[in-house]
Formats: C-alpha cells, sequence, structure tokens
C-alpha cells in the first residue's frame, strides 16, 4: 500500500499541475503537458473527446480547443483526495474550469460570457507523473449554460455544483486510516445495498424507500446529479428525480470495469470505465422511448461522510455519450437549432 506521505506529494503535483495548464496560455501549453505527463499517457474522458494518447493528442484535442474557446481559463478545485487501488496510485478531484465563452468549443456557440465547466477526475500516477487520466467534463452543462436545451426538462435542480459543505474537501494533509477505512467500508455497503433494490416493479417507489435502502444516507443529503438529472436534496427527491426513473429504464445492470475505488478521510470515491452496462428496457428516463439497446454508461462518484453518515454524493455521468446509445446525438440536435453558414 502507497504511503500517505507519497499520496500528499501526488495531490500537490496534481493541482498544481492542472492549474498550470488550465491557466498556460496557448504558448505554454506543451511544456504544461511534457512537466505533468509521461510521454506515452493515455487520456480519456467525455464523448466527444473519449479516448487518445501521446502528448500531441492530448493537446490538440483536449487542451489546445479549450485555452481557444476560454482564453482566460482557469481552474478551481473543490475536492482533492488520493489512494491507491488495484495497484495503482490515484488522485481524484472534483472542480470547474471556469473562463469566458469567447469561441465555439465542439460545435457549442459562444457566448461571450462566463461559463463554468464542472469536472471530475481521476489521474494514474506512476513515478509522481500521471500515466492515464479519466476526465468527465459535463459538456451538456456547458450547453445548457449557453441557452441551447435538446432535451425534455431535467427532474432535479439544474446549477452550478458547491464545494463541500464542510469546506475541506483539499484533503492536504495526512488522514486517520481508521476513518479512511470505515468510510470505505460505509461507501461499498451503501453501494451494494443499491444494488439489491428489492421489486420495485411491484413496490413502485416505496421499493427504494425501505431501510436497507436508507440507511447511511444523512437526512439532509444532497446528491449532485449530471446535467440531464439535476441535483436532488433529501431521500425522497433522490428517488423521484433520479433513481426510480434510472430504474425504470435500465434492466440488468451490472457493475463493469471500475479503476478507482479510494478512501481519504472524509471522503471517498469511484469510476469505472464503463462503470455500468445495463439493457436500455423502459422508457421516460429523459422523455425517451426504450431502445431495447444494451448501453455502457461513464460514471464517477465522490462522496463526504459526516456524522457517521454520507452527507453529499458529486455524480458525475458522461449523459452525451449515454444518449448517444439511444439514439439521440446532441450535437445534431445543436447542429439543428444552430446551422453555421
Amino acid at each position: 500500500m502507497t504511503s500517505q506521505a507519497t499520496h500528499l506529494a501526488n495531490k500537490r503535483f496534481v493541482r498544481q499541475a492542472m492549474a498550470e495548464i488550465a491557466e498556460a496560455g496557448p504558448e505554454g501549453i506543451t511544456a504544461g503537458l511534457a512537466q505533468a505527463y509521461h510521454p506515452d499517457a493515455a487520456w480519456r474522458g467525455s464523448h466527444p473527446m473519449n479516448e487518445m494518447t501521446g502528448l500531441d493528442a492530448i493537446e490538440a484535442q483536449v487542451w489546445r480547443p479549450l485555452q481557444q474557446a476560454f482564453p482566460d481559463l482557469e481552474r478551481r478545485d473543490s475536492i482533492l483526495i488520493a489512494g491507491d487501488y488495484d495497484g495503482h496510485d490515484l488522485v481524484g478531484c472534483v472542480g470547474h474550469l471556469c473562463g469566458t465563452f469567447g469561441h465555439d468549443w465542439l460545435g457549442i456557440p459562444a457566448t461571450g460570457q462566463t461559463i463554468y465547466l464542472r469536472f471530475g477526475e481521476f489521474h494514474r500516477m506512476v513515478d509522481g507523473r500521471i500515466a492515464q487520466s479519466t476526465v468527465l467534463i459535463d459538456v451538456l452543462d456547458v450547453i445548457r449554460q449557453a441557452g441551447i436545451w435538446p432535451l425534455t426538462a431535467s427532474m432535479g435542480v439544474e446549477g452550478m455544483w458547491p464545494g463541500p459543505f464542510s469546506a475541506d474537501g483539499l484533503v492536504l494533509t495526512e488522514q486517520d486510516t481508521a476513518v479512511s477505512s470505515a468510510n470505505f467500508a460505509q461507501m461499498r455497503a451503501m453501494q451494494n445495498a443499491l444494488g439489491q433494490h428489492g421489486d420495485w416493479r411491484a413496490m413502485g417507489r416505496d421499493a427504494f424507500l425501505i431501510p436497507s435502502q436508507t440507511a447511511g444516507w444523512h437526512k439532509k443529503m444532497m446528491w449532485y446529479g449530471p446535467s440531464g438529472i439535476g441535483t436532488a436534496r433529501g431521500i425522497e427527491a433522490f428517488v423521484d428525480d433520479h433513481r426510480l426513473p434510472w430504474r425504470r429504464a435500465f434492466h440488468n445492470t451490472i457493475g463493469a470495469q471500475h479503476y478507482a475505488r479510494i478512501a481519504d478521510g472524509a471522503y471517498t470515491a469511484t469510476g469505472g470505465w464503463p462503470s455500468l452496462t445495463t439493457d436500455h428496457l423502459g422508457g421516460g428516463l429523459m422523455g425517451l422511448p426504450p431502445t431495447g439497446r444494451t448501453i455502457t454508461i461513464r460514471v464517477m462518484d465522490f462522496y463526504l461522510h459526516h456524522d457517521g453518515l454520507i452527507r453529499e454524493n458529486w455524480v458525475p455521468i458522461d449523459i452525451i455519450h449515454m444518449l448517444l446509445q439511444m439514439d439521440v446525438d446532441v450535437f445534431d440536435r445543436i447542429r439543428a437549432l444552430y446551422p453555421r453558414a
């Protein structure tokens, strides 16, 4: 198991290196990436960026378009944690990139106004540098902020994600390993319980409100979902705005290729590429009919444990990639709404 000293060094390195890349400007991206990454590093993330290898590709497909679209880009981290999983050292982050939307990005029309690009990240570290980044930017939320909405209304509340209510999300001191272990066990018990949700077809929403489903969650829980789903406060809103519509739509769900399960003091986190494989057999989610297809879903979860319970949950999901497998091309809809000559 990696020492806390190494995890702390990795966190400090990632925080500084990623801020420098974000704020480097066009002339500094190449040097910033070379400082942060191994030369053959891999990057994977939200559609339409998806997967790539090597610093030239990361620069050309991720960072140069971001710098061109948001010339005054800056990075603001709200959660910074580390841990090891399956023999790998990981740093996990939640935060926002902030900038003036001066030029189109990914075909999204520029607004000339401030935009917050929220993200969840896991960086796999090797010898103090990044060997692989997994980055879910909420591209759909950028579309929303640009004044375009190509879907039905979200069930939850749309808006910027706050940082932890405890204001301690940047974990830059050594943590009690017993606390980390207890919170890790609580996270896994909760996740396993959610996967065994009873006979919801017969019971409806009540199946998600039985004690086994609500145990572990704080009465003031906040579930921060991606754009297209939105934020919910309290277990009943979580069920109504997310869990029940999601379960009605997706059947035979199994966990897939998890690369991250970590705990760092009061915080835990998981991520998979993909996290879920599921059959889209039910209608209604986002107003869409069932496709009958088996799809994969890219998800991260970051949790704050407080007073012995799970208080907050930030959930980056690649909604645009999910929708593409459900016969909805969000970028096609944008082009139809805002045709270019």
